[in-house]
């Protein structure tokens, strides 16, 4: 498996992951606003199809030397939040809901686990994208994140955000082709 997002369709990433388990576990890392703040953001989440999703994130706080966020993110540098609405919800196995840009563009971020063995495969999609930059951005962001979320389930130290964001978006604008937003 390859750890880096990939395009799917013009507009939508996926990435896959291999993670300690069980599937409920991870389940708890998706949804509990407490485990999800570990890694992601925190935040309500309704579980139930039209339920609403608040994140609040604060990506600074995972950066131990202090490294400030590059100019392009300042104005997330400290706590930003993002509001969206739960498409689909199965629990432990599905997670679907809107990611807000912003005014009333919305993507949506699709969350698949499937136990195997004692580990748990977590497919995540993320559609609706508007732009290559947004995909490049959504990438990095999804990329980071999700090493902090191993990082935090092996007991380990993830490496600092801003950081890793950057080197991976960077590696991303080299990486997805030209025509991954939707014409």
């Amino acid at each position: 498996m390859n750890d880096f997002a990939t395009v799917t369709a013009p507009g939508a990433v996926r990435i896959e992951r291999l993670l300690p388990g069980p599937v409920e576990r991870l389940w708890n890392y998706l949804t509990d606003p407490e485990k999800r703040a570990s890694w992601l953001a925190g935040g309500a989440m309704d579980l139930r199809a039209g339920g609403e999703v608040e994140h609040i994130f604060h990506n600074s706080k995972w950066d131990p030397d202090g490294e400030p966020a590059p100019p392009k993110y300042a104005a997330h540098a400290q706590e930003s939040r993002m509001h969206g609405r739960i498409t689909a919800c199965d629990p432990p196995r599905l997670l679907s809901y809107t990611w807000g840009h912003g005014g009333d563009e919305f993507s949506e971020v699709r969350m698949e686990l499937t136990p195997q063995g004692d580990r748990v495969r977590l497919v995540l999609t993320h559609s609706d994208l508007r732009s290559r930059d947004t995909i490049t951005s959504v990438a990095g962001g999804w990329h980071t994140h999700l090493d902090i979320l191993a990082a935090q389930l092996a007991g380990r130290k993830p490496e600092g955000f801003w950081k890793t964001h950057t080197r991976l978006e960077a590696e991303y604008e080299r990486r997805l082709p030209v025509d991954a937003a939707p014409a």
